[in-house]
């Protein structure tokens, strides 16, 4: 019995947990040293450990029956390609958006001063998840394309395009010298719109609160990880503040209606934020229309933009009844986060739960249809949904 059963759901969010060395292998050699120092290295014979786990046929024998309670590194499929298929099958999903782990920040180099090393890594980034998700076309890989060079960027997104991959993503925050609404990014909007592919936002790439703000005199916060390297409650807070100010400029300057058919997505970035968001939008583009002929020129209100091209995937712990409720019912869809931890162990029954109250055709765009409106050409038409993909299970 697979973990979803008699009803169409595509994954909006999942990951290979690649381990950080991993890009090193696609990067091209005159970069591999440097690169190599910007990696957090693991402890001696960690690697060793996790492959030799895999390779234990007692431990592989529970893949299935433990599959929602195995995470990070020890869930089937996490880090090896050839066991992803299976991954598939045991959760019932009929497609998954793969994102990297390792790499979501691009280890951080678009400051302005490593720009040709960042780009590099973009690239290898690409070729190692398009590589990773060609094993089965439900796995639908992700491309990265860094705003720190206007004339590369869409050169490196046709290279992602040409390896396979479904999706371009983008950091949230904004590159260093320019907005990433520029003009000359046109080239990069038209490329990916004429492909018939979303641009994406994903958690990672944003920017991070100031670590001032957890030097409180207390002894520092841990993480549900046991450490202090990811969210807390009060870090948690600053996930969608870069998204917010790039959506809106995005808007604002007129990038959405000048390619109407893109898509947007903002993948494990919340939510909630998502329905005040539109309201400020509206609100300041009421306030400030008759003074700036940009604003003027928009196709309509902003908060009717947005839920014509973005959509948004909620925590589960998040109000999504809610969020639907004051958005639009275009807007919002179902992730896992598989393997990751902080996916929890049944997504399925919480957002099940939070949407109790809301009609049935509204949940099938949840869990279906604004997945397959966001991916265009990304999203094979044999995938969208019961019977097709019934067939092609059948002849794989």
């Amino acid at each position: 019995m697979a973990y979803v059963e008699n009803q169409t759901i595509h994954d909006a969010d999942s990951h290979v947990m690649e381990f950080p060395e991993k890009i090193l292998e696609y990067i091209e050699e005159k970069y591999r040293l440097e690169l190599a120092s910007r990696i957090k290295s693991v402890p001696a014979g960690w690697v060793e450990e996790m492959t030799q786990l895999h390779d234990n046929p007692e431990f592989a024998a529970g893949a299935k029956t433990e599959l929602m309670a195995r995470r990070n590194h020890q869930a089937i499929g996490a880090f090896r390609a050839t066991d992803r298929p299976k991954t598939l099958d045991y959760l019932g999903f009929a497609s998954q958006l793969v994102f990297t782990t390792s790499a979501l920040s691009n280890y951080g180099l678009e400051s302005g001063a490593t720009n040709e090393l960042a780009i590099a890594s973009a690239r290898a980034h690409n070729r190692m998840m398009a590589d990773f998700c060609s094993v089965d076309e439900r796995l639908l890989a992700t491309g990265y394309v860094p705003l720190v060079d206007i004339e590369k960027a869409p050169q490196i997104a046709q290279e992602a395009i040409d390896l396979g991959c479904k999706g371009i993503m983008i950091p949230s925050t904004c590159p260093p010298g320019h907005a990433p609404s520029h003009k000359g990014f046109d080239s990069l909007w038209g490329l990916v719109q004429e492909a018939g592919l979303p641009i994406l936002f994903h958690v990672g790439g944003e920017d991070k609160m100031s670590q001032d703000y957890t030097r409180n005199g207390s002894p520092q916060v841990r993480d549900f990880h046991g450490g202090a390297e990811n969210f807390t409650a009060l870090t948690y807070m600053s996930i969608p503040l870069a998204l917010w100010q790039t959506l809106s400029a995005l808007i604002m300057d007129g990038v959405f209606d000048r390619f109407e058919n893109l898509q947007f997505g903002a993948i494990e970035l919340g939510a909630s934020w998502v329905p005040s968001w539109m309201r400020f939008l509206d609100s300041g583009t009421a306030a400030f229309m008759k003074g700036e002929e940009r604003l003027q020129k928009l196709s309509a209100k902003p908060s009717e933009i947005a839920q014509r091209q973005f959509k948004v995937t909620p925590y589960p712990h998040e109000p999504t009844g809610w969020i639907i409720e004051n958005s639009g019912p275009e807007m919002c869809m179902f992730s896992s986060d598989f393997p990751h931890i902080e996916g929890g162990r049944n997504p399925l029954k919480r957002f099940g739960d939070a949407l109790v109250d809301i009609a049935p055709e509204v949940q099938q765009r949840f869990y279906r249809d604004n997945f397959i409106d966001l991916m265009g050409a990304g999203l094979d038409a044999k995938l969208h949904g019961q019977p097709d993909l019934m067939e092609y299970q059948k002849r794989r």
